[in-house]
């Protein structure tokens, strides 16, 4: 009987399951109050969404703040294609750079034999304490004297040097990729492009996935800071922006843009959502 107490095993009750999973289920709707909320506004009639006090649920929907967006867009200085054009190109490229840059970094922290490698990783990680807020006025000076004020580089050099990529990538590498495995293809000839390429990026597919998702809903949602001035180079966000300053009657209009623009993330995410799941359980919690 003494050894058999030893071995007991302690799970939770029935109660105690059920009063985990209903903080589960209120922290979800929580977190997806916000886009029920913007599908819902979207729907709602010029009337509802003047009625005091405002109502959260809509007892008449209607599709017309939909149907008012190609009117309302058709009167901007600069054609809506434009904006989805630069929208689109700064989210591919800054996206796509992001992980080369990022997963080469990691490779160097991770399995390069530099000898100051963990202080320049130390350096990474402090980046990761500014935001873009303290970092204005260092990148303005920076694009400033480099002249790339008004241009795509603006959007793209600050996303592709990402503190949280890098540490992401690292960190997953650590634990999923041994030493011993490059050893054995360094002994078969690999040269560096060669392990990076054909078994590091495979075997990092988790991780790299995880930072598709996250560096293209960060530059998908950006917005012209303070080094894009000319109008040519905005982008679509800031078209929703200009239609929100119309004040509340254009409120339904403006969220219906915010469902619009949250359907490209929403599909990457449907596709990375198991990477992600994967590197935070390898990466994240034991980094």
């Amino acid at each position: 009987m003494a050894k058999r107490s030893q071995y007991r095993r302690y799970t939770r009750s029935k109660l105690g399951n059920i009063g985990y999973f209903t903080i589960l289920i209120l922290m979800g709707l929580f977190m997806v109050f916000p886009l029920f909320y913007c599908i819902i506004t979207s729907i709602k009639p010029l009337d509802e969404l003047l009625i005091f006090p405002p109502r959260f649920f809509v007892a008449r929907p209607t599709f017309a703040n939909f149907r008012a967006l190609p009117a309302l867009l058709s009167n901007l200085q600069i054609p809506i294609s434009r904006y989805t054009f630069n929208s689109l190109l700064i989210t591919v490229v800054s996206t796509f750079l992001s992980i080369i840059v990022g997963s080469m970094a990691a490779f160097t922290f991770s399995k390069s034999q530099i000898g100051e490698r963990n202080v320049y990783f130390n350096l990474v990680q402090i980046m990761m304490l500014y935001n873009t807020v303290t970092l204005g006025v260092p990148q303005y000076l920076i694009f400033s004297k480099l002249g790339m004020i008004d241009t795509y580089w603006a959007y793209i050099l600050p996303a592709i040097a990402s503190a949280v990529n890098c540490f992401l990538m690292k960190q997953f590498m650590d634990a999923s990729i041994s030493d011993t495995l490059l050893e054995a293809a360094r002994i078969d000839g690999a040269g560096v492009i060669s392990m990076y390429w054909r078994i590091i990026m495979p075997i990092m597919k988790p991780a790299w996935m995880t930072v598709l998702l996250f560096s293209f809903q960060a530059m998908w949602s950006t917005v012209p800071g303070g080094t894009i001035f000319s109008e040519d180079l905005k982008t679509l966000p800031y078209v929703m922006s200009s239609v929100a300053a119309g004040g509340i009657a254009r409120q339904g209009s403006s969220m219906a843009i915010t469902v619009i623009l949250m359907i490209p993330p929403i599909v990457v995410f449907l596709f990375t959502q198991s990477n992600v799941l994967e590197t935070m359980s390898s990466s994240g919690i034991k980094g």
